[in-house]
């Protein structure tokens, strides 16, 4: 770097002015230097395949098959799963899943194949295994859904960690889904996407949530494919071509490269739903928000007093502006520090916390990793005392930068460390707080120049089993995670804890959810916002949102509603207020933004189900078109739209100026809500968009569950095509506590005109409102 890119990098290391800038780079050039003196350039490596196979042993759920210079182990497991690991890896230890390992299907037997290779054949899936080591996927049809080529490892001749690689192929007409929270998605097309968390870096492929999790999708079957291992790596993908009747088609590419890790992963074949079902039961059942936690919540640069936090709450309430959250951002802490309060701005939090309650506001506070290096300060005093900061190789505690100077990091993949931060969060609900927001959790350290994180060099527990940055990087935020929802659990027992977290890794819906800020500035960042959040579902994290109405980005109106809109109908709905409320964009704004706000507050009974039915099966709220029809190709290709659950679609406006979009429609017959038109899919319909509203439209026959005028549960019921039923499920939810509510289930059966709705095991003691009849 010269001179004045290094001036460059300095100026544009946040707040703080020069000592910062300099600090920045100080702590660049340390992570360098600790870097190479613990990580030597990597020298000569030989590279080795599996070879040719040797012999098998069978096992529980399949077994072991031996090659000249590796080995496989297989095992299928009751719930369909399939893990394979090579060279010895086995299923544990592993941060991603949830209660040990699952139990062998012992149905599943490692039995010989044709040319000299074996499989293992189960219920819903057969694996084969060639003699050089290539593994594949079939359906019980003897379809073939993927194809894993032989591995490929390079091995440092002195010793090492080995990196490794794997090709792999699908069908011609698959596409790919997951791998995080990526803004380029949903669906993912031909590029490389990095393995490693940096809710900085902004160049294409990078994300701050990333997971190894494939989700393909292909006319025969869905499956989803997750790499277990933590490490930086690259998932390369290019999708197929078909051959338009040739018979040349071209199978779609994968190609997953690790900088170390074991190789071994997890495979899932079935339905959408089945699959993710599947891989709940493996990773562990999303974590259930509290009722509040469904609301409309807000964050924003105005919120930096105690009076500021009142005035905005008082401009939501005299408004008619529904608002079920606020929460407070750096400003609350004494010169940064986690979990300090500032006593000259928030002098009596407490008791602003009980106010705010009693006008069902909650509060909500932000966490960050670092921890400043001051003596004297609580946190830093007792981390101190119990060794619980990160060491570097040479056992010296790894200085940072974080937002209040100089920092320290806790090491939170150790179990003792993890118990005492866990500890503090305790703190934050005796001040008044709700719940809390993760931030800067990759860890992120500033910089002036290189990765914006630890020394990749830095030691960490990992549980016992010991490792460095590089191992430990990508379980960070999931750990910091786990510390919050456990400390916050034992504080509470009663209650459910609110934790949002802006990384994280496989396994994180157990915790909680994903907020992140606009991927990009402007429009493109409402598509971005949708791509995460469908992207993050298809991986197993139901509740997510991005931020609405943008950092320092003056947005426009339309902007602004058109993102509001959006917002309204993801699982996390936070609006983000830089120095502008609804109002100040005008009479008009704030009349459409009232709208979109009370569309959300009556959609809450539905919501709340969908909470419940995710916990219960790991179906994501938000689901991508072809979610129950995988099979229509179309559908794989349509990113500006989504269901909320089984009943709704939504297509939000993604462009300037737009007042009607075309929607792609799965099929079966679907309503407009407002014009309760009825549409037939699959096709695509041009719909009205105005500036008030965005298109919704209700699948025919659906029992919804809704707030009706009394503010009591009622039942929207959409007519069912003449001669069909229709059906809705339906939880009621106190709000908070661990009960498991029962799920109701409501049919309705059209007979010419009349509908009439019935409950399974009971009577109807809800009014039902019936729409669709004209």
């Amino acid at each position: 770097m010269d001179g004045r890119g290094l001036m460059r990098s300095v100026s544009g290391v946040g707040p703080g002015g020069t000592a910062r800038g300099w600090r920045s780079v100080r702590t660049a050039w340390h992570r360098r230097r600790l870097d190479a003196a613990a990580l030597p350039p990597r020298g000569a490596e030989r590279a080795r395949v599996p070879g040719a196979v040797s012999g098998a042993e069978p096992g529980p759920g399949g077994g072991v098959v031996r090659f000249a210079r590796s080995e496989l182990r297989i095992s299928v497991a009751v719930n369909g799963a399939v893990f394979w690991g090579w060279d010895g890896a086995a299923q544990l230890p592993s941060y991603a899943l949830a209660g040990g390992c699952p139990e062998p299907d012992p149905r599943a037997v490692l039995e010989p194949d044709k040319d000299g290779g074996w499989r293992v054949v189960a219920e819903r899936v057969t694996v084969a295994v060639s003699r050089h080591g290539a593994l594949e996927i079939r359906t019980p049809g003897g379809v073939l859904l993927r194809r894993d080529l032989p591995p490929r490892w390079w091995e440092p001749v002195g010793g090492g960690r080995a990196r490794w690689m794997q090709r792999s192929e699908v069908a011609a007409d698959a596409r790919f889904f997951g791998l995080g929270a990526r803004a380029a998605g949903p669906r993912l097309r031909d590029g490389v996407y990095r393995l490693w968390n940096d809710g900085l870096d902004t160049t294409p492929g990078a994300a701050a949530l990333t997971m190894p999790v494939q989700f393909v999708v292909a006319d025969a079957a869905a499956h989803l494919v997750f790499h277990d291992t933590s490490w930086d790596g690259t998932v390369t993908l290019w999708e197929g071509e078909e051959g338009a009747g040739s018979g040349h088609d071209r199978a779609g590419r994968c190609e997953v490269r690790m900088d170390g890790g074991p190789l071994r992963g997890w495979v899932m074949v079935g339905t959408p739903a089945r699959t993710l079902l599947t891989w709940a039961s493996l990773t562990g059942a999303p974590a259930l928000p509290p009722g509040w936690a469904l609301g409309h919540q807000h964050a924003g640069a105005g919120l930096g007093t105690e009076d500021a936090a009142r005035a905005t709450v008082a401009g939501y309430v005299e408004r008619d502006l529904p608002l079920d959250a606020v929460h407070l951002g750096g400003g609350l802490q004494a010169g940064r520090r986690v979990f300090s309060v500032d006593r000259e701005r928030f002098p009596k939090l407490p008791v602003l916390a009980e106010e705010l309650r009693r006008q069902g506001v909650r509060l909500v506070a932000p966490v960050v990793p670092a921890v400043p290096e001051l003596p004297g300060d609580a946190v830093f005093d007792g981390g101190a005392a119990r060794d619980a900061f990160v060491r570097d190789a040479a056992g010296r505690v790894v200085r940072g930068e974080g937002p209040a100077g100089e920092s320290v990091f806790p090491d939170l993949t150790s179990a003792g460390v993890r118990g005492w931060w866990g500890e503090l969060y305790g703190e934050r609900l005796a001040q008044g707080f709700a719940g809390v927001r993760h931030e800067l959790d990759e860890p992120v350290s500033f910089g002036a120049f290189g990765e914006r994180t630890l020394p990749r060099s830095a030691r960490h527990d990992l549980d016992g089993s010991g490792g460095d940055h590089r191992a430990a990087h990508n379980l960070y935020a999931l750990c910091m995670a786990r510390a919050a929802w456990e400390g916050l659990r034992a504080a509470a027992p009663g209650e459910r804890p609110f934790v949002v977290s802006g990384s994280g890794w496989a396994g994180l819906q157990r915790y909680g959810g994903v907020w992140s800020a606009p991927a990009v500035p402007g429009w493109p960042g409402l598509r971005a916002a949708l791509a995460r959040v469908v992207g993050l579902g298809l991986c197993g994290v139901p509740y997510s949102g991005t931020d609405i109405g943008g950092y320092g980005d003056a947005s426009s109106p339309e902007l602004y509603l058109r993102g509001l809109q959006l917002g309204a109908y993801l699982p996390l709905f936070r609006t983000y207020g830089d120095g502008r409320e609804p109002w100040e964009y005008g009479a008009g704004v704030l009349e459409h933004t009232r709208a979109a706000l009370a569309g959300r507050s009556r959609l809450l009974p539905y919501f709340t189900t969908l909470a419940h039915l995710a916990r219960r099966t790991g179906a994501p709220w938000v689901r991508p078109l072809w979610w129950g029809a995988p099979e229509d190709r179309a559908l794989r290709e349509c990113g500006d739209a989504f269901l909320l659950g089984d009943a709704l679609l939504v297509a939000p406006v993604l462009e300037a100026g737009a007042v009607t979009r075309s929607v792609r429609l799965p099929r079966g017959h679907w309503y407009d809500t407002v014009t309760e038109q009825m549409y037939e899919g699959p096709a695509h319909v041009p719909l009205d968009a105005p500036v008030s509203r965005i298109p919704v439209l209700a699948r025919a026959g659906s029992v919804l569950p809704v707030r009706g005028a009394d503010g009591g549960t009622e039942l929207e019921v959409w007519a069912p095509v003449p001669g069909r039923t229709g059906s809705g499920l339906l939880v009621r939810d106190p709000g908070d506590g661990t009960a498991e509510p029962e799920i109701e289930r409501y049919t309705a059966r059209r007979t010419g005109a009349r509908v009439v709705v019935s409950r399974e095991g009971g009577q109807v003691d809800l009014p039902v409102r019936v729409r669709g009849l004209g």
